[in-house]
């Protein structure tokens, strides 16, 4: 019960409400609230208050996830490498949305035909990380710069390289540009690259597709990775390149946990996917 409290606890403090921690742990939002209450009797302390339509942390709260989560994690990781992978064991593989839609639709049609336990979901890469960590998932396919000390194996792939998209013919860079989210640290070195082009980031979106279309519209130009030109099929007209952010590229990683890779399916998933992906890209 402690456990389940806890990893109840972790969820709700990153999604919010007790709808969406409900969601993410498949279980009613009763049972949510009923959970964080058997911890809170259990610990003697007040861990979340209401604040609006979310809930807040207490102190209290605060200080067990900075105490506890890194180990609850890393245990939860532990006991995923005890698993044992037989033919029927479903393989979770979380992905970069533009990865996912890019680079492994026509890879994984093909290899979901011999081994059908597989599922695929996305997120952002601190949460992948943090899932591949925990044993919530079994391979990460990662866009962007990973957190230092992660403690996986992680594979890189290639370089994707950013494009600007505009609506409009452009001789020289933008004094602006729509971007995605600045504040994800997997984004780490835009920021900085942008700054130092004398370029400022005018609207900070949480999808690239989003941030292409709006280009494409006219509303200001948009810096978007490769994977979206391909998806969007933008016409190479659209499409600038410049100098001064040549630099401005994004790593790909696969990351695992190296017990992970000792199981012949997992194995084969990972080398099919290093293997397809940098010739796709």
């Amino acid at each position: 019960m402690l456990l389940e409290g806890l990893e109840t606890l972790l969820v709700l403090a990153k999604e919010g409400t007790m709808s969406k921690a409900g969601s993410q742990l498949y279980i009613s939002q009763s049972a949510v609230s009923k959970r964080i209450a058997r911890l809170e009797k259990q610990l003697g302390k007040k861990l979340i208050e209401p604040s609006g339509r979310r809930i807040k942390l207490t102190p209290d709260a605060q200080a067990l996830i900075d105490n506890v989560g890194p180990g609850y994690r890393e245990l939860k990781g532990l006991i995923f490498d005890q698993r044992n992978y037989q033919d029927k064991t479903v393989i979770t593989l979380v992905c970069s949305e533009t990865l996912v839609a890019g680079y492994l639709g026509e890879l994984m049609g093909n290899y979901i035909t011999h081994d059908r336990y597989i599922s695929i979901s996305t997120r952002h890469t601190p949460v992948i990380v943090e899932q591949v960590q925990s044993g919530d998932a079994c391979i990460g396919f990662c866009a962007g710069h990973l957190p230092a000390q992660h403690g996986l194996t992680a594979r890189h792939l290639f370089d994707e390289p950013f494009t600007v998209i505009s609506q409009q013919p452009l001789a020289e860079p933008p004094p602006g540009l729509l971007v995605n989210d600045l504040k994800n640290p997997a984004n780490i070195n835009q920021a900085s690259v942008l700054q130092k082009a004398g370029i400022k980031p005018l609207m900070e979106m949480d999808s690239y597709t989003a941030a292409a279309q709006l280009a494409l519209g006219g509303v200001a130009s948009a810096l978007v990775p490769a994977s979206i030109v391909k998806i969007l099929k933008i016409d190479p007209v659209h499409c600038h390149h410049f100098d001064v952010l040549s630099e401005l590229t994004r790593p790909v990683h696969l990351c695992y946990r190296q017990s992970s890779y000792q199981s012949e399916r997992i194995r084969r998933l990972i080398e099919a996917i290093a293997g397809s992906v940098p010739t796709a890209a």
